[in-house]
């Protein structure tokens, strides 16, 4: 493995400890390709684990009146994030998921940034796609599809796995979840990619491109509903929302925010877990060796792997009341960013928590799924493609080589890969 795989520089400590602790904004996605973020996470964690960012980072490109990150409380500490996860009646999660506020004339209502009563009526009704039936039904789709993808690997020559396993199984798996059609499936990709973008990233040249993009995707899914809503009602997503008696009068704008919550939710999750099964056995390959030696161990280091990389690095909450923590007054109306990646690498909580420990005794209790109300609806689905593919390639490869440092995504919300280059030997 290349001696440029790493997880941490030395600059980044050193920048992490010598700046002011008011200067530190964990939010700036600049921080995020190379990983500088952890030594930062870790000093906040021991030092300020309520930690107001009054000048948080602010996109160059930001268009003039356009609303920013503003100022906002990072909470980086486990058992405190579990405390504000599970007290949706103090903290709330409208409007938005985020930390940049929305521009009034383009705020996407879901589900997950809804409270009680009207987020427990949606996600009720898209529910059944993940019940335990279901998914028993799905598997062995899921497992041919997994084989079908791995038999067509390239052996002895590099690749990018990203974008030959991660992006295509988990794609054709959201294609199936909407009835989406399948030879249009990587158009799903593309919206989950534009939904959470920022003009830096280079996935769209500005904000304007990203809203008509989104429009676009609302106007193929329209096209989706008219279809179903005429139709008898099907097991698929949108058929679930065009007849569920609360969803079927949803407004456009709410519709969209629905549908980026399931591409996102069902895409980028998985695919950076996937990922990330192969750059972290690469930095931990006594891992590996362990899961070889036994396949039992899978649904456990698949738990890990979650933890290990937690694929969306916050949620964003509202106090809905004065707050003191640690000796901070969280003010009614202030925004917080529950840090879920520092959460799931905190030492009170996890031993070792920077290494990946496939037989780590506490792995499920990680909380890169969230927790309390709002815990990820899909979770089940997302393990069970890891486990499916775990199973399968343990079968088929000895190893799976990593040859050059991956390029990750620039973002502070999306934690993930773009490129990872690998190779597979006979």
């Amino acid at each position: 493995m290349s001696e440029a795989i790493k997880q941490t520089t030395t600059a980044a400590e050193d920048y992490a400890y010598s700046t002011p602790l008011e200067d530190l904004d964990v939010s700036n996605p600049n921080l995020w390709p190379n990983e500088d973020f952890w030594p930062i996470f870790e000093r906040l964690r021991n030092e300020a684990p309520v930690h107001k960012c009054s000048n948080p980072w602010e996109s160059p490109s930001r268009p003039e009146g356009a609303r920013g990150v503003g100022s906002y409380w990072s909470v980086t500490r486990y058992e405190d994030i579990m405390a504000i996860d599970t007290n949706h009646k103090v903290f709330s999660s409208e409007p938005i998921i985020v930390l940049p506020d929305p521009d009034e004339d383009f705020t996407l209502p879901m589900f997950i940034a809804m409270d009680q009563p009207k987020h427990d009526i949606q996600r009720k009704t898209v529910a059944p796609v993940v019940s335990p039936q279901n998914l028993q039904r799905m598997s062995h789709l899921i497992r041919e599809r997994t084989c079908s993808v791995l038999d067509t690997l390239p052996i002895n020559e590099e690749f990018d796995w990203v974008d030959t396993v991660s992006i295509e199984l988990t794609t054709m798996m959201l294609a199936t979840l909407f009835d989406f059609p399948f030879e249009e499936r990587r158009k799903l990709t593309r919206w989950s990619d534009v939904a959470t973008a920022s003009p830096e990233t280079g996935i769209i040249e500005s904000e304007d491109q990203r809203r008509a993009e989104l429009y676009e995707c609302l106007e193929y899914f329209t096209d989706l509903w008219n279809q179903k809503v005429n139709a008898e009602p099907d097991f698929d997503l949108i058929s679930m929302l065009a007849h569920g008696e609360d969803t079927r009068n949803m407004d456009p704008l709410e519709y969209l925010g629905n549908l980026i919550l399931l591409i996102v939710g069902g895409n980028d999750t998985t695919r950076n877990s996937m990922s990330a099964s192969i750059f972290s056995t690469n930095l931990f390959p006594t891992e590996w060796d362990k899961l070889k030696n036994d396949h039992d161990l899978v649904p456990n280091a698949v738990a890990e792997i979650i933890r290990w990389q937690t694929p969306l690095a916050y949620m964003r909450r509202r106090a809905l009341e004065d707050v003191e923590m640690h000796g901070q007054t969280i003010k009614k109306g202030d925004k917080i960013a529950m840090w879920y990646a520092s959460g799931n690498r905190d030492e009170r909580k996890f031993e070792r928590p920077n290494d990946l420990i496939v037989d780590r005794a506490n792995a499920r209790n990680h909380i890169a799924f969230g927790f309390g109300i709002h815990r990820c609806f899909g979770n089940r689905l997302a393990e069970l493609q890891l486990q499916i593919l775990w199973q399968e390639m343990l079968t088929r490869f000895k190893k799976i080589e990593v040859v050059e440092e991956p390029t990750r995504t620039l973002s502070s919300f999306v934690k993930g890969y773009t490129k990872l280059k690998v190779r597979i030997s006979a």
